[in-house]
């Protein structure tokens, strides 16, 4: 029996896109030595939770539509799964190299070994190592599957302590870049764009509540109000995380964001809040209609703009830089708002065409046509 659509998930997507394309964004404003830092928090830290939440509804998901009572068919979902992520990942890896070839005219990123080092670490853009990660989490989706049969309150929390203790020292305490061996260092300095072991507790717990959706459709109905108190506070708590980091610490607001990010412990809180948060407004919060609509097509095209967006951010800057227009706050404003509207409706129109091409889709967002 199939189970009842969630609109919060697709919902989820959007709100998470929207957060992505801020942190890059905050990324361009940063050019601007004279950036301002609360505009900076907004794109940088108050987003935080825009990657990590992405695991949480995947897994969501996953495990809502999976009969926990059946033999799991790890051959059938590997497929469905490749198909849906691993060929557009290669898809856009492709797209990205060779743009990046023809517009830098480096012909040296057409080598084999350095295309293949690429798609192992997701490093064909700054996006795209989200999909490497998720590839890893479908392949270990049995092990994930034991984790949630076996998973307890108590043992949700065990975990969630051991993925701060894990995360901590992998983001403030390792340091690769001594090591002698050069395979050995590259598998370390880039264990963020491959490691699931950064974000288990999410995705378990994505799987967790899913498995248990009855049990958490009362657990928000009748916390709704201490749900939204813990959201607002962890948020509080990261952005004076950040503040302290430049006030007092004395750091750059570059060097803060790469502190208070969502890997620190209160970044986890944050996207744990977040997570429960915006599952619980959009499942019981009523809202006008246009504002379903829009939610709606945000959530619909977020696999394209979350792939696409880098295309907006570059050329748009190029024209920034051409016509030597610098990123002040409100060309920064403006410039999101640019990057977002021009993701969802190529994203858009894309889909249209991909009815009459399919393989335009196929490749773009791993939507195949039906049968």
């Amino acid at each position: 029996m199939k189970k009842p659509r969630l609109a919060a998930i697709e919902y989820i997507r959007g709100i998470s896109m929207l957060g992505v394309i801020g942190i890059h964004v905050g990324s361009q404003y940063l050019s601007n030595t004279m950036a301002n830092i609360h505009l900076v928090a907004l794109f940088e830290i108050a987003s935080r939770f825009s990657v990590p939440i992405f695991f949480f509804i995947s897994a969501f998901g996953l495990f809502y539509n999976l009969d926990m009572k059946e033999p799991f068919d790890y051959k059938n979902f590997m497929q469905r799964r490749f198909k849906t992520v691993l060929i557009p990942y290669l898809a856009w890896s492709v797209f990205y190299v060779l743009q990046y070839t023809i517009l830098y005219n480096d012909t040296s990123l057409l080598s084999l070994s350095l295309f293949a080092r690429f798609l192992f670490f997701g490093l064909a853009c700054y996006q795209l190592y989200f999909l490497v990660i998720l590839l890893w989490f479908y392949v270990l989706m049995p092990l994930w599957i034991w984790l949630v049969k076996h998973m307890t309150t108590a043992r949700l929390l065990l975990l969630l302590i051991l993925q701060i203790a894990f995360d901590y020292y992998s983001s403030f305490v390792m340091n690769p870049y001594g090591i002698e061996n050069p395979f050995l260092k590259e598998l370390l300095v880039y264990r963020l764009n491959y490691w699931v072991l950064h974000y288990i507790f999410i995705f378990i717990l994505g799987g967790y509540l899913a498995v248990h959706i009855t049990a958490f459709q009362s657990f928000m109905k009748k916390h709704r109000f201490a749900i939204c108190l813990f959201f607002w506070l962890s948020m509080l708590a990261l952005l004076s995380y950040y503040y302290k980091l430049i006030f007092y610490t004395g750091y750059t607001p570059i060097e803060a964001i790469n502190t208070a990010h969502q890997l620190s412990p209160a970044g986890i809180f944050y996207t744990i809040a977040a997570s429960i948060f915006f599952f619980t407004i959009f499942t019981f919060n009523s809202y006008p209609k246009g504002c379903h609509t829009l939610l709606g097509i945000l959530g619909r095209h977020s696999y394209f703009a979350y792939l696409a967006h880098p295309v907006a951010i570059t050329y748009l800057s190029m024209f920034l830089t051409s016509q030597g227009i610098l990123m002040t706050a409100p060309v920064a404003i403006f410039f999101y708002i640019a990057v977002v509207f021009f993701s969802i409706i190529t994203g858009s129109i894309v889909r249209r065409l991909g009815y009459h091409l399919p393989l335009v889709n196929i490749l773009s967002i791993g939507v195949y046509p039906k049968k």
